[in-house]
């Protein structure tokens, strides 16, 4: 069975690549009908940030991403927090020290130190605890036996290290990169214990995902580097690995990974939470997520949750990074906003309204509106936000629209008012407001445009928005009438 967990540490709120990787653990859970879990990895303490869980699965429970098992939804391999399972760990790592894949290890910070800058001194440019700096250092392979449990009996501060070999290539399959191998010359004696007694997220990473029966790892690139200690680790446990599969780098337009330096220099909100406070349709972000290292193999774009599981497959991910696109992020929430019905957005956009102070429209003008702003709105809160003039008359017209009012300007407005002043307030309909403008245009011999769009500078202030004869029913007779009288006199 199918098994798979979202793995992350709640050390700040949810970054938009730690929700395309629970995405994509998610879609391969629900395409093969397993289970999709989560554990917070909290072994470091340190970093820990108050309410960083609970944000971990806001952003999840938003994005339509429920977990199978988890913190609130225990199941038969709980706890799911790691700090909960503390007392797991040290029976492997006594194993793996009886075993003679692992050593107790007594050196301080500062003889550590001191040994990598004595091997940087001597051409060594990046130096590291490993197979032949071992040898000079303080630890249970160099000391004697007497002297190590003596340490132990006394309560001496140590660390647990792997015994990485010196002379070995460890070779694994990955199912996005095919097989990868590395070189055991070029790891470090990776800790697993801490001194506090906390396991280090690979002893952790391994122990969980065995005893949680965890048939795949979806994970990041940036861990790939990390897999062969974890592959030591299954084979020095006896375990059979899960199947691996590192996802590709989210990059910045310009270039790089998408750090969080990087998203604040490109202006791209770089956390899950961001998105859901700028009010973008889960839905949009989800099927961007989707295809930012991933294709259904065809040329289709938009596909639902449901779409997407059914396609889902470890085969078509990338091999190289995808760059983040918000331009093409903005295209899907439209694509996505534009197909839901104006009574599915009303009580958001009539949040919007009360944040702006329009708190006493009612529903039946909202629903006029909603549908007229949709069509070019790229979020829900710009409904409100770039149709405020449906709410108040502008207090000043835009500067690049008041180039648009011209020398003929006048004459055609004023012929507007005196066509549509005729028209009773039942028969106030886009239809016949447009018919006027068109029987203007053909009696004084110009385009349509001439004397719309000194119309739409007049009772938008603007010189763009949605449809404007429909924009005009909606505001009213009266309203329009004294807006484009306004005009006139300001304009003229």
């Amino acid at each position: 069975m199918v098994r798979v967990r979202f793995a992350p540490s709640p050390t700040g709120k949810l970054h938009i690549g730690g929700l395309r990787t629970a995405l994509y653990n998610f879609l391969y859970a629900r395409h093969h009908d397993g289970d999709f879990i989560l554990r917070i990895e909290d072994t470091d303490q340190t970093r820990k940030k108050e309410g960083a869980v609970q944000d971990i699965i806001d952003a999840l429970h938003w994005a339509g991403l429920d977990f199978d098992e988890g913190p609130g939804k225990e199941g038969d391999v709980g706890p799911y927090y790691q700090s909960e399972r503390k007392d797991l760990y040290k029976k492997y790592v006594d194993q793996l020290i009886e075993q003679d894949h692992a050593y107790y290890a007594f050196d301080t910070s500062e003889e550590i130190d001191q040994m990598r800058e004595r091997l940087k001194k001597s051409g060594n440019p990046s130096p590291k605890y490993d197979s032949i700096t071992r040898q000079s250092m303080k630890n249970s392979l160099t000391m004697p036996q007497d002297e190590v449990e003596r340490k132990l009996e006394n309560g001496d501060e140590y660390v647990v290290r792997l015994k990485v070999p010196r002379r070995e290539t460890i070779r694994f399959e990955d199912e996005v990169r095919g097989y990868v191998s590395f070189e055991s010359k070029g790891l470090d004696d990776q800790v697993l214990l801490k001194s506090d007694g906390m396991p280090t997220y690979h002893l952790a990473n391994v122990v969980d995902d065995h005893l949680m029966n965890i048939s795949h790892v979806i994970r990041g690139e940036e861990w790939l580097s990390s897999t062969p200690k974890h592959m030591l680790l299954y084979e020095y446990l006896g375990w059979e690995p899960p199947v691996m599969a590192h996802l590709p780098l989210i990059m910045s337009p310009s270039g790089g990974k998408l750090s969080k330096r990087k998203a604040e220099q490109e202006g791209i909100p770089i956390n899950t939470v961001d998105y859901r406070e700028l009010d973008y349709e889960p839905e949009a972000l989800i099927n961007f997520l989707a295809m930012l290292g991933w294709s259904p193999g065809d040329d289709r774009e938009i596909l639902s949750l449901d779409e997407l599981t059914e396609e889902f497959s470890l085969e078509r991910i990338n091999k190289s990074g995808a760059v983040f696109n918000y331009k093409k992020l903005n295209w899907y929430n439209e694509q996505y906003m534009k197909e839901k019905s104006p009574e599915a957005l009303l009580d958001r956009v009539r949040e919007d309204a009360a944040e702006f102070g329009f708190d006493e429209v009612s529903d039946d003008y909202l629903l006029q509106i909603i549908p007229l702003m949709q069509e070019r709105a790229t979020r829900v809160p710009e409904i409100i936000e770039e149709g405020r003039f449906f709410f108040e008359e502008p207090e000043e017209y835009d500067e690049q629209a008041i180039k648009k009012w011209k020398d003929d300007s006048d004459e055609l407005v004023k012929r507007f008012l005196e066509k549509v002043e005729q028209i009773s307030e039942t028969e106030f309909e886009a239809a016949n407001i447009k018919q006027a403008v068109k029987e203007i245009t053909d009696e004084k011999g110009v385009g349509f445009g001439k004397v719309a769009m000194p119309l739409r500078v007049a009772v938008t202030g603007q010189g763009y928005g949605p449809d404007l004869f429909p924009t005009i029913e909606v505001l009213g007779k009266e309203t329009a009438l004294d807006r484009i009288r306004r005009a006139l006199q300001e304009l003229g």
